[in-house]
């Protein structure tokens, strides 16, 4: 190993000057070379920017992966630089437990075809949202990361180094105004070679020391001044970089939302469908059969007694009046009996006695039905 002595000796006599440097501006004993105001509203932003995308990272890791233990899994297989083995989601493996249960009751029981339907939604459910993590992992999660252990460094790393020369700058600020003060004493003072005996030799007088010592530290400062005013303009135009990162995790953040908005459509086209498919099983088993469908009813259904017991051509509105809805999600009537819905249209509602809570009678024009509660925003 080339093991260089002089210039290990030289750093740490650099290293131990920008400590004195650092400590005595700590403690106000020198002066410090101050940033223009652009300059610090630039590290301003950059550390704004740094601190708030860690904490969107994190946050987003735990909306995605909300197991702690897996998350650290991920972690430990990326440092190692290998891929990270499947995991079946929690959708896919309660929609499996229902079709192995599925086979144990039998598929042609009413609960075993139910839980086929069933599971089958779960798993597509379950690989839906498999794929929503990947994609958001790779579209949101993976340019925050890059930032952070990319370009975040580099820029530290260029700071750090523009502080460094920044001390340097202000030690050689501090050497040249001693030099200067210790020149002037000794222009003040008779020269010794004056007064010396007269067989006394001296080469040269304190003044021409001081002199020479003078012009070294003016030629150190220029140095000085030269690399801090280079580091400064590399740190500048790293900082200035911050806008085109913002620019850049707007565009991340809008890709990010709309995978998650085509997830949610996903997940709820297919809970519509298997509402549907359930609400046909129900319909087809009427009550009184040895089965009691009332236990495989879908969310929001009336039962079938009151369906039947209820007309829509003979309602009436009430004396009490009626109240404007506007319709949060589209609905497609599962029956006669209903009413189908398009997102953000304006209906009429009301209810009738006898009817379940969570249905309205719903009118447009002169189409009338009924319409889940759920999906309407009941307006004063």
């Amino acid at each position: 190993m080339d093991f260089n002595v002089r210039k290990l000796a030289a750093d740490a006599g650099i290293f131990f000057s920008r400590a004195v440097q650092f400590t005595e501006e700590k403690l106000g004993q020198a002066e410090k070379t101050e940033l223009d105001t652009h300059f610090e509203n630039l590290l301003s932003r950059a550390d704004c920017t740094k601190n708030w995308t860690e904490k969107i990272y994190r946050q987003t890791e735990v909306v995605l992966q909300p197991n702690p233990g897996a998350r650290i899994e991920e972690f430990l297989f990326e440092k190692l630089d290998r891929k990270v083995p499947p995991r079946p989601t929690n959708g896919e493996i309660l929609g499996q437990f229902m079709l192995e249960a599925a086979k144990e009751f039998g598929p042609g029981t009413p609960y075993g075809s139910t839980l086929i339907k069933v599971g089958d939604c779960q798993r597509r459910l379950g690989g839906a949202e498999r794929e929503f993590l990947q994609t958001s992992s790779i579209s949101f999660l993976t340019p925050l990361r890059n930032f952070l252990e990319g370009d975040w460094r580099t820029i530290s790393k260029e700071r750090r180094l523009l502080e460094n020369r920044r001390l340097d700058l202000d030690a050689c600020k501090a050497r040249l105004k001693k030099a200067k003060t210790a020149e002037a004493k000794a222009a003040a003072v008779p020269d010794f070679q004056e007064t010396r005996p007269c067989h006394y030799v001296l080469s040269a007088s304190a003044s021409a020391l001081w002199n020479e010592e003078l012009d070294k530290a003016e030629h150190e400062l220029c140095v000085a001044q030269t690399e801090f005013d280079r580091q400064a303009e590399v740190t500048r135009l790293l900082l200035e970089g911050i806008s085109s990162t913002h620019v850049n995790h707007l565009c991340c953040l809008c890709e990010f939302v709309e995978v998650q908005a085509m997830y949610y459509s996903q997940c709820h086209k297919y809970m519509q469908e298997l509402q549907k498919e359930l609400g046909r099983w129900v319909n087809s088993h009427p009550a009184g059969s040895p089965t009691d469908p009332s236990a495989f009813l879908p969310l929001n259904s009336p039962s079938p007694l009151e369906t039947d017991t209820l007309q829509i051509e003979e309602v009436q509105p009430p004396a009490s009046g009626t109240r404007k809805a506007k319709v949060l999600y589209d609905y497609d009537a599962a029956d006669s009996s209903e009413l189908s819905l398009r997102a953000d249209e304006l209906i009429t509602v009301y209810t009738v006695p006898g009817m379940d809570s969570d249905w309205l009678i719903g009118e447009r024009g002169n189409q009338k039905g009924t319409v889940p509660v759920t999906y309407l925003e009941l307006l004063s």
